[in-house]
Formats: structure tokens, sequence, C-alpha cells
């Protein structure tokens, strides 16, 4: 893709991320130099971040916001703010090194993706795939998300087994690549999410209009993971339990899609019994609170629904689900022992 480096940004949100600017921030410009600007949207930080990024990196471009507006809204904001044709949502826990933005501009253009990320390996452990993306993400009948390379907490070794470029049906926020003009269509990301999912959403909108999402098997990045919130931590239990119900109820036109949604909340009913069981009552809470909260905001997120059918209609493609994973990765999981992407049959998959 023959694309102006002035014409693309890396944008780097950041919350009293300082540890992770400093570890980080030095090899995300030095490897984007000639492919992109950088720029950092600092989410109202309080500790030393700006001070630090316009001390030490003063080419980086620098968007300050005056509140922590999560994940969505810093990025919705920080991006109005930026002239470019191709945004790049980087987390500040990422290690970028070599050529990795040029093959994943080339792949968008070649295949036509709106938005695309590259293989997101573990930063602690960079030959496995790391949790957030990893070879590209996909959703089975129950709107559970599952990874080329990452299914639940089996984490593949990346051994070339991904290397070509593929459609996906959502791609990591971790290190998003999307058309600015696409991203304007749809509006960014939904800020009634917050964090985590929200950029699964704008996938799933981006699709509902006819758009292709990809992933670019000859990039890599890596991945630290949980830099924000810990891998299990309730608030994050809460987040992803809620968006995931949010998501459905807003994006999901297939038929039945009521049962879809009926069938998901009683398995996460299953999920929380199981936390509880398991000993972790705070996230058998953190469940409970995440359906009240649904519940709550479950008329908002009908008329977004319905605004999102118009949405479709007006843009007078096809819906695009390639991705669907139209069985059950629960079952084929836990039941019949597929663990990995490769031992899903391929026909369940629907193809573009």
């Amino acid at each position: 893709m023959e694309m102006n480096p002035a014409r693309v940004v890396v944008a780097v949100l950041n919350w009293n991320g300082l540890g992770h600017l400093q570890r980080y921030l030095p090899g995300v410009v030095h490897s984007s130099k000639g492919a992109a600007r950088v720029a950092v949207i600092d989410n109202g930080s309080t500790d030393a971040s700006v001070a630090w990024v316009r001390s030490e990196f003063p080419e980086v471009e620098l968007v300050q916001l005056s509140v922590n507006a999560g994940f969505a809204g810093g990025y919705n904001a920080g991006l109005a703010g930026l002239d470019a044709e191709v945004f790049v949502l980087l987390n500040s826990d990422v290690r970028t090194e070599g050529d990795w933005i040029r093959p994943v501009l080339e792949t968008m253009e070649r295949e036509q993706f709106s938005a695309c990320q590259p293989l997101i390996r573990n930063d602690t452990d960079p030959e496995l795939f790391e949790y957030a993306g990893a070879a590209g993400g996909f959703m089975d009948r129950d709107g559970f998300m599952f990874c080329a390379g990452r299914i639940f907490e089996v984490f593949e070794s990346d051994e070339g087994q991904y290397a070509q470029d593929r459609e996906v049906f959502w791609a990591s926020g971790a290190a998003l690549f999307v058309r600015a003009d696409a991203w304007r269509s749809v509006g960014g990301l939904d800020e009634d999410f917050f964090a985590h999912m929200e950029e699964i959403d704008l996938c799933w909108r981006l699709k509902n209009r006819g758009h292709r999402v990809g992933v670019c098997g000859s990039s890599a990045v890596f991945h630290l993971g949980g830099g924000t919130l810990q891998k299990i931590s309730p608030f994050k239990t809460y987040l992803n339990f809620r968006n995931n119900l949010f998501l459905l109820l807003k994006n999901h036109h297939m038929r039945p899609w009521p049962f879809v949604l009926l069938r998901r909340m009683a398995l996460d009913g299953i999920a929380a019994w199981k936390f509880l069981l398991e000993g972790s009552p705070r996230l058998f809470l953190a469940v409970f609170h995440a359906h009240v909260d649904f519940y709550r905001k479950s008329g908002k997120m009908f008329r977004k629904r319905i605004a999102e059918k118009r949405a479709m209609e007006s843009a007078n493609t096809p819906p695009n689900a390639a991705g669907w994973y139209r069985r059950s990765i629960l079952i084929d999981y836990f039941f019949r022992g597929r663990v990995t992407f490769d031992s899903l049959p391929k026909d369940a998959f629907v193809k573009s």
C-alpha cells in the first residue's frame, strides 16, 4: 500500500502508564520511522507520563485529555484531533520491532481490509501467541470469542502455521490498523463499553456494513498484556460479561438472534456458579453485576440495534459474516478436545 508516512499515525493510549511508556515507546518510535507518525493520547494521567514524553520524545504528537475516558472514549477523543488515512491503535504495553507497519498496510490494500491486525505474540514468552488477538479473532454461535493460536487457556507456539493473510471476524485492539474513513463511517468506538470488547463491536459494525476485517501473517508485535487490569480481576470480569451481552444485543442480526442472547445469558449463569464453587465469590458477584447493568442499559442498546439495522440497510451492501463459527466452541473445546484452531472443522466457519 503506497502510503505517505505522514498519513499513517500510530496512536498509543496512556493512563498513568509511565513505566510502560519508558519500556515500550522508544521501540515504537524507532520502528515507525519512515512508515508512520507516532502520537500519545493521554487519558488524564496524574503521573509524570506527559512530562516524560515531552522531554524524551518531542517529535511525538501529544494529545492531552482532561479525564480518563476509558479505552473507547480516549481513542474517540484523541483520534478526532489527528489527521490521517490509517489509524493504528496500539496498546502502551506492546513491543514493536523491525518492519512491522508496511506489511500490514500492503495486506490491507491487497485484500481490501478496512481493519487489520498483525500477529500478536507474548512479550514475556515470545514464541507463544498472546491472549488478546493472537492470529486473528473469531466468534462462535453463542457469542464466545476465540482466536487462531489461542482458544481459552491453550496458547500455541508460533511455528509459521498462521503466516498467511486471512479474513477474520474481529481484529485485536492491542494493535489495530483501521482506515480512518471506515472508522468515521461507524462513529468510532462505542463509549458505553468503556473498555474490553469495544474493538470487537467496532469490527462487527464494520462487517454489518459489508467491510472486511483481517490479519496480516507477515508482521508480528509482542504484547505484555494485563497492563491496565489484572487478568482475572473482578472489574475485568464484569466488563467482559456485560460487554459480551452488549455485543449480541446490538449487532447480532442472524436468525434466531433472541435465542442466542437467551442461551448466552444461561451460560453466563453457569459460569457464575462455577466461579462460586471454585472459591471466587468476587467473580460470581462480578457476573451478577454485569447482568444487572446489562438489563439496566438494554433499552439503550436496543435503540442502538435499531440504528445499526438502519445503517446496514442504507449501506446497501450485504453484511459480511466471514469468521463466524456456526458451532459451540465450548462443546468443541471441553467435550471434544479440539483445543487448537487447526483442529476445528473448517466447514463450520462462514466464508466471505
